[in-house]
């Protein structure tokens, strides 16, 4: 698990294919990998990555076809710089939001515009992915865990202050840039337990969980 809270801008050293897959060498710049041991996680553009090798200025992780399949990870370049993240521990302040460091799917960076200090970005969403996107809900981009401004079917809204930018590589962003999404875990097990509460409803005509009449009865959604 990880906190959406990057601790350093990395970059790539080295990719290798090897037997269809990838094997990644990254050089972690002023992340702290004295406490880090070989089989420890370290997020890289919020993708969960174990490390293999630790030569001393980075490490090395394998990258599955799975994760090649469902990332940028194929587009990488030797030089270009990602968001680093060790794994959360139980001592760790939770700065962000719970983050698994599994990607759910690609976005695209549609506009970027300056308002005042700040950056905004409009992204798009996969259709799969945009109804778990809402409106002061959280977002993980790229590793980074954000705070929805706007949304408006597929496309939503980011506000990018200037530590922020300045702390990851989103200052590099420009448009038709791809980038990894994970949706916020709460909205995932709200929709499974009110799928599941509406199908255990319509098999014995009796709710048992929560349902959309339960969460509007207690006020956490409006009619």
């Amino acid at each position: 698990m990880f906190t959406g809270i990057i601790e350093a801008v990395g970059e790539v050293a080295d990719i290798r294919m090897k037997d269809g897959d990838m094997q990644l060498t990254l050089r972690t710049g002023k992340l702290d990998l004295s406490d880090v041991k070989l089989g420890d996680s370290i997020a890289v553009n919020g993708v969960c990555l174990t490390a293999v090798q630790l030569p001393g200025d980075g490490f090395v992780a394998d990258v599955s076809r799975e994760t090649l399949a469902h990332t940028r990870f194929d587009e990488l370049k030797v030089g270009e710089p990602v968001n680093l993240e060790k794994a959360l521990m139980p001592t760790s302040r939770l700065g962000g939001h719970l983050v698994s460091g599994h990607v759910d799917g690609l976005g695209e960076v549609v506009e970027r515009h300056d308002d005042a200090r700040s950056i905004r970005f409009t992204l798009k969403a996969p259709s799969a992915l945009s109804r778990y996107i809402a409106h002061k809900g959280s977002i993980t981009v790229d590793g980074v865990s954000l705070t929805v401004n706007a949304v408006q079917g597929d496309l939503f809204e980011l506000n990018i202050v200037p530590h922020t930018a300045q702390e990851t590589i989103m200052d590099h962003y420009q448009s038709g840039r791809q980038v990894h999404l994970e949706v916020d875990q709460i909205a995932r097990y709200l929709e499974r337990l009110l799928l599941a509460s509406d199908q255990n409803y319509q098999n014995s005509n009796e709710s048992t969980g929560i349902s959309q009449e339960k969460l509007a009865e207690y006020g956490f959604i409006r009619r």
